[in-house]
């Protein structure tokens, strides 16, 4: 039983999408769909003395054209410096900053490309390979796609061999669930309520800021607060 989920690639996303990342055999990145202003593609939060703050990579926008993700292109080669900075100077407190700040500098200073789409996987496969995520990442460019937005997700499901789709439950407001059933593909609903709240800088806790906030906090043991963990989190 082949397990697969189909998801926009995001910028050093929240743990809610690494544990969709977790549940799965696959994660297709869906960037081959229109990139959305002020949404998480380029940019995610983090906290600060001063309250939560955005990331955000800049990037071209083609006003009202259609702009697919993967061909949106950086526009200013400076951000890396920026961000590392801002991170750097906010959890330097942080009970793991020291043992991840090398790696996490490195990453930076070598996200060079210009492609939006290449710095996402970049930062998504070091980060699961801190986590301990072994899924295989891939690009919806590999398949052929239909035109109607189910039957596209579907032809993913099928051409990768899958008969169990994991979806965001935003998904349900589209998604065609007699489609899938009359393929023999079935559906299985991510819940990202429940999380447990943990070691925190800065305020108030905050479950929807980067998973990179976790790390920092706390470190090996990051797999324990995130859901898809739960049977290695029960260990002694």
């Amino acid at each position: 039983m082949k397990t697969i989920a189909i998801s926009q690639s995001n910028y050093i996303p929240w743990k809610g999408y690494f544990d969709l990342i977790n549940s799965v055999d696959e994660l297709v990145l869906y960037d081959d769909m229109q990139y959305t202003r002020r949404d998480w593609r380029n940019r995610n939060l983090i906290k600060t003395a001063s309250g939560l703050h955005w990331l955000t990579i800049p990037v071209e926008v083609k006003g009202k054209f259609f702009q697919k993700i993967n061909e949106t292109r950086i526009s200013d080669p400076a951000w890396t410096a920026k961000h590392w900075q801002t991170i750097a100077g906010s959890y330097a407190r942080a009970p793991y900053f020291p043992e991840y700040r090398s790696r996490l500098e490195t990453l930076y200073a070598e996200s060079v490309s210009s492609s939006l789409s290449e710095i996402n996987l970049r930062f998504l496969t070091a980060l699961c390979d801190w986590l301990g995520i072994c899924t295989k990442l891939r690009s919806s460019s590999e398949f052929d796609l239909a035109s109607e937005r189910s039957e596209r997700l579907l032809a993913i499901c099928q051409q990768a061999g899958a008969s169990v789709y994991y979806s965001g439950p935003s998904a349900r407001e589209y998604l065609n669930e007699a489609l899938f059933a009359a393929a023999g593909i079935e559906i299985v609903w991510m819940d990202y309520t429940g999380y447990p709240t943990y070691r925190q800088l800065h305020g108030d806790f905050e479950h929807g800021v980067s998973v990179i906030d976790l790390i920092l906090n706390e470190g090996p043991r990051a797999p324990h607060f995130m859901k898809s963990f739960k049977p290695a989190a029960s260990a002694p």
